[in-house]
C-alpha cells in the first residue's frame, strides 16, 4: 500500500493536514532535544522528509522503512539522507546503538505495537530517549466530532485529488479512528519497558507526543 503512495506521500500529507504536519515534525525534533555528534534513528521514515529534519538539530539520523517504494522516493529526492530498509519488529541494529529513537505517523501502521516499542528499546542505549508522534484524539468533545466528520467525509474527497492511492486514505481514516487516545498509548509504552513516560497535544490533540527514556 505504501509503495503505492509514495509518489505523492509528502505533497499528500501535507495537503491533508493544512501544512500541520512541518509544525509537527519540528516539534518532534525539538522533544528528542539532540546534540550534535548524537546518532538517531527515524523509524518509519517513509521518503526521509522527517530525518532530513532531524538532521538539522546536528545529530546524525538515520531512516528506516519497510517499504521500498518509499525508500525509492527518498533517494530520489533526498540522496544525502541515510535511507534503508528495515522492519520495525526487527531492526537491522546491534542493541543499544542510538542515542535516540523517534517515530512519525507510523506507529499505527506496525502489526505489533507492543513489541515494536520493545524493538526501540533494544537498539536505544540506557538513558536514550524516544518520542513518539502520532495521530491522536482531540480533546475538546466539539472539535472531535468535526474532526471526524472531516475524516469521514472530506478526507477522501480531498484524498481522490492529490493522492498517487485515493484508497489507502480510507485505510488512513480507520486507523485513525481506532487508535488508542493519549492515555492509552502512554500506558503502551509504560507496558514495554520504557520509562519516564509523558505526551503533550499538538494542535489540540489532532497529534500528540509521546517520549520516554530507556532505563
Amino acid at each position: 500500500m505504501f509503495d503505492g503512495v509514495a509518489s505523492r506521500y509528502d505533497l499528500t500529507n501535507t495537503v491533508m493536514t493544512a501544512g500541520r504536519d512541518r509544525a509537527w515534525r519540528r516539534a518532534t525534533r525539538a522533544a528528542l532535544d539532540l546534540r550534535p555528534g548524537e546518532l538517531v534513528l527515524d523509524v518509519g521514515a517513509g521518503t526521509g522528509v522527517s530525518t532530513e529534519e532531524l538532521a538539522r538539530s546536528g545529530a546524525y539520523a538515520v531512516g528506516a522503512d519497510l517499504s521500498l517504494g518509499m525508500l525509492a522516493a527518498g533517494k530520489r529526492d533526498r540522496p544525502d539522507v541515510p535511507l534503508l530498509a528495515g522492519d520495525a519488529l526487527r531492526l537491522p541494529f546491534p542493541d543499544a546503538t542510538f542515542d535516540a529513537v523517534t517515530i512519525s505517523f507510523a506507529l499505527r501502521n506496525v502489526a505489533d505495537t507492543t513489541a515494536a516499542l520493545r524493538e526501540f528499546a533494544r537498539v536505544t542505549r540506557p538513558g536514550g530517549r524516544l518520542v513518539i508522534c502520532e495521530l491522536s484524539h482531540p480533546v475538546n468533545r466539539a472539535f472531535r466530532v468535526a474532526y471526524l466528520s472531516y475524516l469521514m467525509r472530506w478526507l477522501p474527497a480531498a484524498a481522490r485529488v492529490v493522492s498517487s492511492n485515493p484508497d489507502a486514505y480510507v485505510y488512513l481514516m480507520e486507523s485513525i479512528r481506532a487508535w488508542p487516545d493519549q492515555a492509552g498509548l502512554a500506558a503502551l509504552v509504560r507496558a514495554a519497558g520504557w520509562g519516564n513516560v509523558a505526551w503533550r497535544n499538538l494542535t489540540g490533540g489532532l497529534a500528540a507526543l509521546h517520549r520516554a527514556v530507556r532505563d
